[in-house]
């Protein structure tokens, strides 16, 4: 009887005696690719852990097998070895140092006394050309996009010998062309016979890359089955245990008058040859939900940012909230004013790593437990914890449990909750459902009805066209900087949007 390549079997993984994986079993040929789905918190970056070795044999139940031996690792260094390598959604890149010497760092060429350079170099190129990203060896990683950086590990992993590629949300920051070029060479590495496990929350790239997709709930594994037998609300079913009746719930809600006026908002960096921000003006009414849509670069993030107090640049604009001008200089003031924003890149902007989920959601707003003596009252800030965990559902074991150990979406649920907690009249949200699984998108989505229909108004920042046009009241598009079309949502397409913003002129 063959054997697979890999070959997981009962799988237990427990923290603090709560299990997060129950006994998983998943098996993998060589040359197929093997998606494994499920919401965020389901178990699998704690499955791919224990695969890759950062949790070590001893530290979870069951056996895996791969290539014919039973591993039993102590480190990702010993599963690299065996030919087992995972690129994570945050990219493990030195970005001071080369392409080249990202590439072989730890494992150059030569010997101590002198390395072969130019060995190093001719495999360097030997290796970008099979992921066909066409820059030096000697190219600082600095200067490369995100979609290039992506490219930079699947060679690091490739000069590792790899035989099975694990690849943790590989797509979600990057472009449409860029992620067409990283499922090319996915497709092409199966015909080198190499295998592939592939998490995303993108159901189409799935079922357009995989051999079979597993589903993990919860820590149990509900169904592994062959890709061309399933349909996206197929496994949408097995991962949240429950139909959506629709991805997009959209809901009536009254939409009142203008809340907020911007006009002739301009913002640039030192040096650059453009403004990110060109002249842009728009309205936003109470109670609506305001689309903005445009290819990365568009200058939507910056737009935000400008409103809420934190471009780094140079900005100007005239802002009216509730028919009275303010100036917005800074995050404080712009809190202050009543509004609220969830950032772009949710891990550098949005949380304090170490520290406790219920701190992240009171950081901002420490001030208003503090007394006369400059003492916090704790138990009213736990009162409020509690109370937004709940609304919020943020799945966590406890309060003070680091925020770095919540799962991408709980995370993101935490940062509105943070929001939510100033009782703003405006939430910026900047890609809000970005690399969480559709379940907590579903549960983002009926939270922001509840707020519109409390008379909040959002602006939603989507790099997701079905998303903004599920969503959005009406829809804004940008394209260099400068504002190129409105529309409302009713009869809006995706090729409507994207003709909008890639025109070139006025």
């Amino acid at each position: 009887m063959k054997q697979p390549l890999l070959d997981m079997r009962g799988i237990v993984k427990s923290f603090s005696g709560v299990r997060a994986l129950n006994g998983v079993s998943i098996q993998l040929d060589k040359g197929e690719v093997l998606s494994v789905c499920g919401e965020n918190g389901s178990g699998k970056s704690t499955l791919m852990k224990v695969l890759s070795g950062v949790w070590p044999y001893g530290t979870y139940e069951g056996e895996i097998h791969f290539d014919g031996q039973q591993v039993k690792a102590s480190s990702i260094r010993d599963t690299e070895a065996l030919g087992i390598v995972i690129i994570h959604q945050e990219l493990a890149l030195v970005k001071e140092l080369s392409v080249l010497e990202n590439i072989f760092l730890g494992n150059e060429l030569g010997s101590q006394a002198r390395l072969d350079d130019e060995a190093m170099y001719q495999r360097t190129a030997e290796l970008l050309s099979r992921v066909k990203l066409d820059v030096l060896p000697d190219t600082p990683v600095r200067e490369l996009g995100v979609g290039q950086q992506q490219l930079v590990e699947i060679a690091k992993a490739l000069n590792k010998d790899v035989k099975l590629l694990i690849l943790d949300e590989p797509t979600s920051s990057l472009t449409s062309k860029e992620i067409e070029i990283l499922l090319d060479i996915v497709k092409q590495l199966k015909t080198q016979g190499i295998a592939c496990i592939y998490i995303s929350h993108k159901l189409d790239e799935v079922l357009a890359l995989s051999n079979w997709v597993a589903v993990i709930r919860d820590g149990d594994h509900i169904a592994t089955k062959a890709a061309d037998q399933l349909t996206q609300n197929d496994i949408i079913g097995m991962m949240v245990g429950r139909e959506l009746d629709e991805l997009f719930p959209r809901e009536s809600h009254p939409i009142g008058e203008v809340m907020l006026r911007v006009k002739e908002a301009t913002a640039s960096q030192h040096g650059a040859s453009r403004p990110q921000v060109d002249n842009v003006s728009f309205e936003l009414k109470r109670g609506e939900i305001l689309g903005i849509s445009g290819l990365i670069g568009s200058g939507r993030t910056e737009l935000m940012q400008c409103l809420y107090g934190s471009y780094e640049g140079q900005y100007q604009a005239q802002i009216e909230l509730e028919g009275k001008d303010i100036s917005i200089r800074s995050q404080r003031v712009a809190l202050q004013a009543g509004i609220a924003m969830v950032p772009e890149d949710r891990k550098r902007h949005g949380i304090v790593p170490i520290m406790g989920v219920g701190r992240n959601i009171t950081l901002s707003m420490l001030g208003q437990y503090c007394g006369m003596l400059g003492q916090i009252d704790e138990e009213r800030e736990n009162q409020d914890i509690d109370e937004y965990i709940a609304r919020l559902k943020v799945k966590t074991a406890t309060a003070e449990l680091a925020i770095k150990n919540l799962s991408g979406g709980n995370q993101q649920k935490a940062i509105i909750a943070k929001c939510l907690l100033s009782k703003p009249k405006i939430l910026i949200l900047d890609e809000p459902t970005r690399g969480i699984d559709v379940g907590a998108k579903y549960e983002i989505y009926k939270l922001m009805y509840a707020l519109v229909k409390e008379g909040v108004s959002i602006i939603m920042v989507s790099s997701e066209l079905p998303e903004v046009i599920g969503i959005s009241d009406r829809v804004l598009v940008m394209h260099e900087g400068r504002l190129k079309g409105e529309f409302d949502h009713q009869g809006l397409t995706q090729e409507i949007i994207m003709n909008c913003a890639i025109k070139e002129g006025a």
